[in-house]
C-alpha cells in the first residue's frame, strides 16, 4: 500500500449524516450495530474511501456510492444472500455480475436495488458483495441474465486495501 493516503476523523455532523443514508440504504441501523458512541475515520486511497466505524473498515465509497465491504460481518449475516455455485466463483472474483445460470439459491427477503451478500454453496462464504436488479420473487424465477450487478468482490481493490490497513489499525 502506498504511503500516499489521507486520514482524518468526521465530524460528528458529517458522521451523522453518513450513518443515516448508509442505514436507510443497507435496511440495518448501524447506530445499533455498533451500540457505543460511534468514531467514523475516513481513509482516502486514489480510487475510493474507506470508512472506518470504531476503527473497522465497513463502509467503502467510490463513484458509484456507498456499500459495505465484505469485512462487515455484522451486515453480512443478516443480508440477502444470493448462492451461487462454484462454477461462477472465479467469474464472479474477477469482477463479473452474477448471471441467472449460476444461481443454486435465493434466501431473505429484498427488493431491486437492495445489496446481498454472493456466497458460495459449498462453504457458504461470502465472496462478493452486489446490487439485486430484480425483486426477490423474480429473482427466483428468473431463468437468464445478469441478476446481480457485482459491486465489491474478494481480491478487488477496495478488498486489498483493507487487507493491507487492517494489518496497520
Amino acid at each position: 500500500m502506498s504511503d500516499k493516503h489521507r486520514r482524518y476523523f468526521l465530524k460528528a455532523r458529517e458522521a451523522n449524516v453518513l450513518l443515516d443514508g448508509a442505514s436507510k440504504k443497507l435496511k440495518v441501523d448501524l447506530r445499533q450495530v455498533f451500540k457505543a458512541r460511534v468514531n467514523v475515520e475516513v481513509v482516502e486511497a486514489g480510487f475510493a474511501e474507506i470508512y472506518l466505524i470504531n476503527g473497522k473498515p465497513v463502509l467503502a465509497k467510490t463513484e458509484e456510492g456507498v456499500f459495505p465491504t465484505l469485512v462487515f460481518s455484522e451486515f453480512l449475516a443478516s443480508a440477502p444472500k444470493i448462492v451461487v455455485d462454484m462454477g461462477a466463483i472465479p467469474h464472479v472474483c474477477n469482477g463479473a455480475n452474477v448471471m441467472a445460470p449460476g444461481i443454486r439459491s435465493v434466501e431473505g427477503e429484498f427488493v431491486r436495488g437492495d445489496f446481498v451478500v454472493v456466497v458460495d454453496e459449498r462453504h457458504g462464504k461470502p465472496v462478493a458483495l452486489g446490487e439485486i436488479m430484480y425483486d426477490a420473487d423474480e429473482a427466483k424465477r428468473a431463468k437468464q441474465g445478469i441478476i446481480v450487478k457485482n459491486v465489491h468482490f474478494v481480491s478487488d481493490r477496495t478488498w486489498n486495501f483493507i487487507k493491507k490497513l487492517e494489518t496497520m489499525i
